[in-house]
């Protein structure tokens, strides 16, 4: 599973990463954009261990006052008329069980209803029904034999896909045979992981109209994108649409691992009691964690902070031009740089990973790159980061780029 820089974590304190010898790195991970509201934010640890101590660490499927407490939360953020949430584990989770509900709910139209249409170079998970519904082809080879039903179109991130509109969407369609009646349900990403791409406004809000016309379920897959993390509570508020169900995870708790599924009744009610159980969903210690990282969120306006701060951020990532970025996507504490060799403009992946190294080394803290062709450096500090912070992370990024476009050795 070892793929990133070699910093062996010790602990981790807000925006900062320690090992055990001392050193330390601003992060601008989050731990892959879970710890929202900081590392061992004090009142997330003071909750957890209020619940430890209380001795309720495990309670299956029955209910507990923690548990009723982050539902009903989830739901007062969620847009109307979505009421209804089940909490699981991890994000996969959240975009398999979409797949099923929209699923079994097309099949109460039509028996044929059953096509899930989402996205080129979409990740939705690493269980199987969310590798069938993403967009990476590496990441499929394993499955040999791909079950029916599931369709991938272009995403229109403005830069690998500049010019696709809804017409060609529709035409993308046509071309796979399909009948607008057999789909079940659209599901993207509120934006492309790997790249922090937004679609256009009104390329969404096409698709909202459409889905509704062939009463088709518009799924965002939010894991990444949720809780203040680009300046919007959602992400997808950033289109002015509302979708019929919400996958979550990640920033959900700042911590432990929980997620939640949050759609309409109609939906959320066709399974039978007892079918969409799952040992770990909802463990009460997650719970406590989840409130408390949400109550953060709102009590210290971090929502607010993101955005103000995601201009800053985007204002100094726009200054970096050495002809090795290609574009810089992203909104709110979110950006991915996309790197390309200066000379072709094609992706270029030895760059990007030498980037990431050289901030390293200086004590600025990435993950790997990824996204398309493996090109794409992401950022995603704490929402908790302060202006200072975020700026000498931005120098650090600087120099970083600069010694690398001095590296000969790395010219393809």
């Amino acid at each position: 599973m070892f793929c990133q820089a070699p910093v062996l974590w010790d602990r981790a304190r807000d925006f900062q990463v320690y090992d055990a010898f001392g050193n330390m790195w601003l992060d601008w991970t989050s731990g892959v954009l879970v710890a929202n509201v900081g590392h061992a934010n004090p009142k997330v640890k003071q909750a957890i261990v209020e619940t430890v101590q209380k001795d309720l660490l495990h309670t299956f499927a029955f209910p507990n006052a923690i548990r009723e407490a982050l539902i009903g939360r989830l739901i007062d953020k969620a847009p109307p008329p979505l009421d209804k949430v089940y909490l699981f584990t991890t994000g996969s989770e959240t975009t398999e069980c979409a797949i099923k509900l929209a699923r079994t709910y097309g099949q109460t139209l039509d028996p044929d209803k059953i096509v899930i249409l989402t996205f080129e170079n979409a990740f939705h998970g690493r269980t199987l029904g969310a590798q069938m519904a993403g967009g990476i082809p590496s990441l499929k080879r394993w499955i040999k034999e791909p079950a029916p039903g599931f369709y991938q179109v272009p995403f229109p991130d403005g830069f690998r896909t500049q010019k696709y509109t809804f017409s060609d969407f529709l035409g993308s369609i046509a071309r796979y045979g399909l009948d607008p009646h057999r789909i079940a349900g659209v599901m993207l990403e509120s934006y492309q992981g790997g790249g922090a791409s937004f679609a256009p406004i009104d390329f969404v809000q096409s698709l909202r109209a459409w889905c509704d016309a062939h009463e088709i379920q518009l799924i965002f897959d939010e894991v990444q994108a949720g809780f203040g993390r680009t300046g919007r509570y959602f992400a997808f508020e950033h289109y002015q649409v509302v979708p019929d169900m919400i996958c979550c995870g990640k920033g959900m708790s700042s911590s432990l691992p929980i997620s939640a599924l949050i759609g309409k009744s109609v939906i959320m009610d066709l399974q039978e009691a007892g079918e969409m159980t799952s040992t770990h969903a909802g463990n009460p210690v997650c719970c406590a964690a989840a409130l408390a990282s949400l109550e953060i969120i709102d009590d210290e306006d971090l929502v607010e902070k993101a955005e103000n701060l995601g201009r800053i951020l985007h204002e100094e990532l726009g200054k970096l031009d050495h002809g090795m970025i290609g574009a810089v996507h992203g909104k709110g504490l979110v950006a991915g740089l996309h790197i390309v060799a200066p000379t072709t403009g094609e992706p270029d992946s030895a760059r990007a990973a030498e980037i990431v190294y050289q901030c390293f080394i200086r004590g600025l803290l990435l993950f790997a790159p990824l996204g398309f062709a493996g090109a794409t450096i992401k950022i995603c500090p704490p929402l908790t980061i302060t202006e200072e912070a975020l700026k000498e992370g931005v120098e650090v990024l600087d120099q970083a780029v600069r010694v690398v476009l001095k590296t000969p050795e790395l010219v393809h």
